[in-house]
């Protein structure tokens, strides 16, 4: 009978600590979030259509018509599923594409990149290292210095202007934006 009670008292610890993960709130401001991805329905009640469309099922935005392609505002951008911190607005450019571009992430150990096939065509998929979100694509047809275009979907980020970064947990990269000329 022991045993029997053990048993059931370690699995429903273990059952309590998977829902509790759910519920998890992102760690916010460190240089590598230690972040986990809500379930699908949390996503789902969190996060606009565009945004859950774009993020958990690699959909696409329409150019020139998202929150940020044209954003010249001072700050980061971070994923909107877990609050990672990604690119910072120091590396981003005007592409011409009407998406956001960056010449390199903001914190290289949140992104990792993948091959797609989709298109009939092989391209690098930019994804989010702790949340698994679709971000969009890198190519390498970017400004110098690293040649590379981190071409994102506005509806996979969420901007955090210098002015709210230590609010928001994100002050470490306030010093970024220092004796920056306004």
């Amino acid at each position: 009978m022991k045993t029997k009670t053990l048993i059931a008292i370690v699995a429903a610890l273990a059952a309590l600590a998977v829902v509790a993960s759910c519920f998890a709130q992102p760690s916010k401001g460190g240089s590598v979030t230690t972040a986990t991805k809500p379930s699908d329905q949390e996503l789902k009640k969190k996060l606009t259509p565009l945004q859950y469309e774009v993020t958990q099922h690699e959909g696409t935005e329409p150019p020139f018509r998202n929150d940020y392609w044209d954003n010249h505002a001072d700050g980061i951008y971070v994923d909107v599923v877990s609050g990672e911190a990604l690119f910072s607005s120091l590396d981003k450019y005007d592409s011409g594409t009407g998406w956001p571009s960056f010449t390199k992430p903001l914190e290289p150990a949140n992104v990792v990149t993948k091959t797609d096939r989709k298109l009939f065509m092989e391209r690098n998929e930019v994804r989010s290292k702790h949340a698994d979100s679709h971000l969009g694509h890198v190519f390498d047809d970017g400004p110098a210095p690293t040649g590379q275009r981190y071409c994102m979907n506005s509806a996979s980020l969420r901007f955090i202007p210098v002015d709210k970064l230590e609010a928001e947990g994100y002050g470490q990269y306030k010093k970024l934006f220092e004796g920056k000329k306004k």
